[in-house]
């Protein structure tokens, strides 16, 4: 089971290239680990999946009624945002220039674990995407994870 967690700060070279830290290529399933899907994220970042774990993903999302507008919908902007990367033998995988646009990043990234995935951030749009009231956090626990 593929376990991602904390935050990393890393670099892109020029071309574009992101060196995967050692702690998040140590937690890709054996086998797998040179293949990850990037899609772009919900909100301005981009989302990395170990190919295992974005079969799951895709299986749902594949699964829906192409006669249903709204399926077709979520499919479309979901699968159309996606793109398949292999690690080199640095450890580096190449971002495609229209992913690095849309969020909006620079030589400076952020890398968040986030269970089954690692999302890549501008670290500037994602610390306005946190939450700031330790409150709002706390009510957010409960609702969700005292089911």
């Amino acid at each position: 089971m593929t376990f991602f967690t904390s935050e990393y700060e890393s670099k892109l070279d020029a071309k574009g290239r992101l060196v995967l830290p050692s702690r998040i290529k140590s937690q890709l399933p054996e086998g797998d680990s040179q293949e990850l899907v990037i899609r772009r994220g919900f909100e301005p970042c981009l989302i990395v999946y170990p190919m295992v774990e974005f079969k799951k993903v895709f299986s749902k999302i594949s699964g829906l009624s192409e006669f249903n507008e709204e399926y077709r919908k979520l499919q479309r902007n979901f699968l159309s945002g996606v793109v398949t990367v292999e690690l080199d033998a640095n450890g580096r995988f190449l971002i495609p220039r229209n992913m690095l646009t849309y969020a909006q990043l620079e030589k400076e990234v952020l890398l968040v674990g986030t269970g089954s995935k690692v999302e890549i951030w501008n670290r500037s749009v994602y610390e306005k995407h946190l939450i700031q009231d330790p409150g709002e956090l706390s009510k957010l626990a409960e609702k969700y994870l005292n089911e």
